[in-house]
């Protein structure tokens, strides 16, 4: 099972609405195919994250890469999750979602904003028998325009059993 957590902004450019419930659906990406939970980012949403612990092989953390004003809300909860013991051993894709549109925020800069410029463990395999690391990445994508995000998957796949 994947955990996927969408935290962007209410007010949306495109007529995707912000999860209201949490929904599950499979995704196929070439080969590669998840089962997916998408819970929301919201206030009300946040509460139920916990109830899917259990059974989560990884967490995707989807930011608004164009909401810069919530980068400090974001960060703030993404570290929580981090820290969190339930998710201890869990790989992280970050996505920095909606770079299609003008002046949102370049990888460099989500990954200061989120603290995790010296925290990422690289866009290649990480070897986890040999270290005591989490793997954890950010892609940037759009959602959108379909781009960004498979390879963010393909990286993720990696560390799925």
């Amino acid at each position: 099972m994947v955990f996927v957590i969408e935290f962007s902004c209410e007010q949306r450019l495109v007529q995707h609405q912000p999860t209201q419930y949490p929904t599950s659906e499979e995704l196929s990406i070439g080969k590669i195919k998840f089962k997916a939970f998408d819970l929301g980012g919201h206030q009300i949403a946040r509460r139920v994250w916990k109830d899917y612990y259990a059974k989560v092989d990884a967490v995707i953390y989807l930011v608004d890469a164009h909401d810069k004003e919530r980068f400090v809300e974001s960060k703030k909860e993404l570290d929580a999750l981090l820290s969190d013991e339930a998710l201890a051993n869990v790989p992280f894709l970050v996505l920095g979602n909606k770079i299609d549109i003008p002046y949102a925020a370049s990888e460099d800069e989500l990954r200061y904003n989120l603290g995790l410029t010296n925290f990422t463990t690289g866009k290649g395999k990480v070897n986890l028998v040999d270290s005591n690391v989490r793997p954890l990445e950010v892609f940037m994508c759009s959602i959108v325009r379909k781009m960004g995000y498979g390879e963010g998957f393909r990286w993720l796949s990696q560390y799925i059993k």
